[in-house]
């Protein structure tokens, strides 16, 4: 049978830290102590200076890394591996090359024990909502970074994950096709009520995209500050709320790039 469309489910991080030893025995913190809660189908947007732990937050929510003080929870269940109830979406795309781009939406799904039939018509679904039905049989590397992001995003929402844990996946693309890839994200979020976690350092986009804003300190990096973002999508970069909340986070961050680049501080 095909998964059911679950929507979000909520998040709870207690105390969630994570500490690397190196083979000298050296201990570097990439995490300091941090508690937030996400609440089920609400999208949430991590912001930080680079080095401050974003990323190793992340791989912690999706399983893939243990962390060496707290826990992480969804709803009630603790985090103790990967899960399919919880996709990750990378910067790189990270497709299967030896896989049409139907192949790598219906990964996920053959994974699951999805009937073939079922798997096709699911994927098909997802490649038509994100405008790539007409390239389903081409191979990643004949896709541009804009379709190759929007198959992962596909092969992502097929699977009708519970949490969409996203890492800067429009870092690597251009302006225009950013602006479109923010634009269908929202839109396929809308109609699916995922739970999203999204990294990313363009603030910019974090207030375009977010129902909340979380800003982390300069390394070892701790919450500094929550801001929601009340304004109705479709948001207007020019106006004078998503100016005042652009320049409210960037004074935040100039404090905390003043420790990582030992910088005078701001006048």
């Amino acid at each position: 049978m095909p998964p059911e469309t679950v929507g979000g489910k909520s998040l709870r991080i207690e105390s969630l830290a994570k500490t690397y030893r190196s083979r000298s025995g050296q201990e570097s913190v990439a995490l300091a102590p941090v508690d937030f809660t996400i609440a089920a189908g609400e999208f949430v947007a991590v912001v930080g200076p680079t080095g401050c732990g974003k990323t190793t937050l992340l791989k912690i929510l999706a399983g893939v890394v243990a962390p060496s003080d707290g826990r992480a929870f969804v709803g009630d269940t603790p985090i103790l591996g990967p899960s399919i109830d919880r996709s990750v979406v990378f910067q790189n795309f990270a497709l299967f090359p030896w896989l049409s781009v139907l192949g790598n939406v219906e990964f996920g799904l053959r994974s699951q024990g999805v009937a073939s039939h079922e798997c096709r018509q699911i994927a098909g679904e997802f490649l038509r909502t994100v405008g790539l039905a007409d390239a389903k049989d081409k191979r990643p590397s004949e896709l541009s970074g804009g379709m190759k992001q929007r198959c992962a995003i596909a092969r992502a929402f097929a699977v009708r994950p519970s949490i969409l844990l996203m890492d800067e996946p429009f870092g690597a693309l251009d302006a225009l096709t950013r602006r479109v890839m923010q634009r269908e994200l929202v839109r396929i979020w809308r109609d699916h009520r995922t739970t999203v976690v999204f990294i990313t350092h363009a603030v910019e986009e974090a207030i375009y995209l977010a129902d909340r804003i979380l800003v982390m300190t300069a390394h070892p990096g701790h919450i500094k500050a929550e801001l929601g973002v009340t304004s109705a999508r479709p948001r207007d970069e020019t106006s004078p709320d998503f100016i005042e909340l652009e320049r409210e986070i960037y004074k935040l961050l100039d404090e905390e790039l003043v420790k990582t680049f030992d910088l005078p501080a701001a006048t």
